[in-house]
């Protein structure tokens, strides 16, 4: 899966704009995260094809900042389950630095040595 960052106008309408480019390219959103930067906003896309997605953003003129890939994890849905991911990845002196939810009770993560944290995670 591939999560990219995109920087937005903190304008009304530009989220719309967002999933209609997507949407009209045929790339699923499956997992998103915003929040506001300083004056901008800024969202993380989790989608399948990185490059349909990115294509699509940049020919209706969102800025893509990054492209990356992720993990994605299927969590119970119990107090704890992100704790005990994130003890494992500790344990194993992996920092996180990107953490958000997406559909169907996964959970997105990102560190500098994906395959490292896909061992300590078993």
């Amino acid at each position: 899966m591939k999560d990219l960052m995109v920087e937005l106008e903190d304008r009304p309408g530009t989220l719309a704009e967002l999933g209609e480019a997507l949407g009209a390219a045929g790339v699923n959103i499956s997992g998103i995260a915003g929040f506001r930067a300083g004056s901008a906003g800024v969202v993380h896309v989790l989608v399948e094809d990185g490059d349909a997605a990115k294509g699509a953003l940049e020919g209706a003129g969102a800025n893509v900042v990054t492209e990356r890939d992720v993990l994605m994890l299927d969590l119970e849905n119990r107090p704890g389950s992100v704790g005990e991911v994130a003890r494992k990845l500790a344990d194993a002196d992996i920092n996180i630095d990107l953490i958000y939810v997406a559909s169907d009770n996964r959970i997105v993560l990102s560190t500098e040595d994906l395959d490292a944290a896909r061992r300590a995670i078993g």
